[in-house]
């Protein structure tokens, strides 16, 4: 079992930044690829961004690329989100969630291939 918790969110106004992180605990953090995933009010779930277990590879929704980025330190099991250039789009609960990185490739995107998930974190961005 996985444990997750997410931290950092708040409100902000447009063009602020904003940085999330996400404590891991209960398995070896570094066995696990790490996504940030969001959800607005009304809507489904999507993909925000995610990286491999080493950190060596990285990935966005085309809405944040350039101004959100992932990282990650596996020394003190985190995984950060850092959000700037924010807009009332990126207003949503932004969740965190982990997936076993050995066996079958599986696809970073898709929320069904993720094995844990936190609570969640609001991000409010006022106009």
């Amino acid at each position: 079992q996985v444990q997750l918790v997410e931290s950092g969110g708040g409100l902000v106004q447009a063009g602020d930044s904003l940085r999330l992180s996400c404590a891991a605990s209960g398995r070896t953090f570094s066995n696990y690829n790490m996504g940030w995933f969001r959800q607005a009010p009304g809507k489904e779930r999507e993909f925000v961004s995610a990286i491999k277990w080493n950190g060596r590879n990285t990935y966005y929704a085309d809405s944040v690329k350039g101004r959100f980025t992932i990282s990650r330190d596996n020394a003190k099991n985190t995984v950060d989100l850092q959000m700037n250039s924010l807009n009332p789009e990126d207003m949503a609960v932004y969740y965190c969630a982990a997936q076993f990185a050995y066996g079958s490739s599986r696809s970073l995107s898709q929320e069904h291939e993720y094995d844990y998930w936190g609570q969640g974190t609001q991000v409010t961005v006022s106009s």
